[in-house]
């Protein structure tokens, strides 16, 4: 069902858990596969750049993949390039996904989303609930 790619991922998690002193916060959700990510993020307030991200995911093996993969193509990275990461650009560096698991992907996508809203509402002076339920796509 999964290319060696996407078992190499989910076997070799990277950036798995939590940053405490983040200032960047997306939890997304589907409701049709039970799927959730959480993100958090410490954005360069100078710089703009991601210096930290982690992810904590509750799903499938390409959830867990996607998730990660996710997070390496955006750290180092301005918060306009992570803005413009596609789940197309999540699957293929993992070199495909299975048809049915391509919402994973786009899970992932929108998780950095809600992440990078979070940062700019908060730079904003927008006061954010980092406790709220997850955004179901």
């Amino acid at each position: 069902m999964y290319n060696e790619e996407v078992i190499n991922e989910f076997q070799n998690l990277q950036n798995v858990g939590f940053i405490e002193n983040h200032n960047a916060y997306g939890k997304i959700g589907n409701a049709a596969c039970g799927d959730i990510m959480e993100m958090t993020m410490y954005i360069n307030p100078e710089t703009e750049i991601i210096e930290q991200v982690a992810f904590r995911t509750f799903g499938c093996a390409a959830a867990q993949a996607t998730s990660s993969r996710a997070t390496t193509l955006v750290k180092g990275k301005t918060v306009q390039e992570a803005l413009e990461l596609t789940n197309k650009a999540v699957v293929d560096s993992l070199g495909g996904l299975p048809a049915q698991k391509i919402h994973c992907s786009v899970l992932a996508e929108e998780a950095i989303k809600a992440c990078i809203e979070n940062y700019l509402d908060r730079k904003a002076g927008k006061v954010s609930n980092e406790n709220e339920k997850p955004k179901m796509v």
